[in-house]
C-alpha cells in the first residue's frame, strides 16, 4: 500500500453482510465502524476482525453519522475510504489503491459499482458512481434527499476497479428502509424550487409515471431480463421503491386539499 487509508464503515443490523465487507480491507491497518445501535450480532462479527475498532453514535441524518465517523474518530491518515456495509471491494480496486500515488491536488476518487441480488451480479443496475475515496481534511458531507453526497476542494478522478453492491438482508428489513428512504425523497422533491430538479425527478413528481418506467428501464433498457430471475427481482425492487415514493408524494398532495 503506497498511501495511507483508513476505511470507514457505517452499520445498523448489518449482520449479513458486515463480515464479506471487512474481508476485503484486511490491508488496512485501521478500520472504523461506525454503529448506530444495531441489535443483532453486527457489533460482535466487527470487532472479531483485526484492525477494526467499533464506534457507537445515535442515529441523526447519514450526513452528521458519516461527518462523525471522519471527523471524530480519532482518524490520523489524510486518505477515507467511506463504505456502507455492503460495499465489496472487487480484488481490480483493492490492488489499483494499493499501487495508488495521487497528485497533490488531487481531493478524491468515485468509483462504479456491479449490482449483485444474492451474490448474483447483475448485467446492468440503475446505482450511479460514488465518491468513495477522498483526503479527509476538506471533506463534508451534506444530506441530499434519502442519501448524501461529500463535498470536495479539488478534483475527483475516477477508479477504474469496482464495488460490489451485495446487501443479503432479508426483504422483510428492505421494505422499512425504503419506507424511511422515499419519506426524505418526497420531502426533497416536495420542498424543491420550480424549475432546480433535473429530469428524473420531475418524472417521480409526475407520480403515475416513475413505478412503470424505471421497471422499463431496469428490465428492458438495462438488460435486467438477462439475468433470469435475479434481474426481475431487482426491477421489481426499484419499481416498488418508486411507488413507495409516489405514494408519500400523493399523501402530501392530499393533506394539502384538505
Amino acid at each position: 500500500m503506497t498511501m495511507a487509508i483508513t476505511p470507514v464503515v457505517l452499520t445498523f443490523n448489518e449482520a449479513p453482510n458486515i463480515a464479506r465487507t471487512l474481508s476485503r480491507l484486511s490491508w488496512a491497518k485501521d478500520i472504523v465502524v461506525v454503529d448506530r445501535g444495531s441489535t443483532d450480532s453486527t457489533r460482535e462479527i466487527a470487532a472479531q476482525h483485526p484492525g477494526v475498532r467499533v464506534v457507537q453514535r445515535a442515529f441523526t441524518t447519514h450526513a452528521e453519522q458519516w461527518n462523525f465517523g471522519v471527523h471524530e474518530t480519532g482518524i490520523t491518515t489524510e486518505w477515507v475510504l467511506a463504505l456502507d456495509a455492503d460495499f465489496v471491494l472487487s480484488d481490480e480496486l483493492i490492488r489499483e489503491i494499493g499501487s495508488m500515488a495521487p497528485e497533490p491536488g488531487a481531493a478524491g476518487y468515485q468509483a462504479s459499482f456491479t449490482y449483485c441480488i444474492d451474490g448474483q451480479p447483475l448485467t446492468a443496475a440503475a446505482y450511479p458512481p460514488v465518491v468513495v475515496l477522498f483526503r479527509r481534511g476538506s471533506a463534508r458531507y451534506v444530506q441530499d434527499g434519502h442519501t448524501q453526497r461529500v463535498q470536495l476542494d479539488g478534483p475527483i478522478g475516477r477508479l477504474a476497479g469496482r464495488i460490489l453492491h451485495d446487501d443479503r438482508k432479508s426483504l422483510a428489513q428492505w421494505l422499512p428502509a425504503q419506507m424511511r428512504y422515499m419519506r426524505l425523497e418526497a420531502d426533497k422533491l416536495s420542498q424543491a424550487p420550480p424549475g432546480s430538479l433535473g429530469l428524473p425527478d420531475q418524472l417521480r413528481q409526475t407520480i403515475v409515471l416513475a413505478p412503470p418506467a424505471m421497471f422499463l428501464y431496469c428490465y428492458i433498457l438495462r438488460g435486467g431480463v438477462l439475468d433470469g430471475r435475479a434481474g426481475l427481482f431487482y426491477a421489481l425492487q426499484r419499481a416498488a421503491s418508486e411507488l413507495i415514493l409516489s405514494l408519500f408524494l400523493m399523501e402530501r398532495m392530499l393533506h394539502r386539499e384538505t
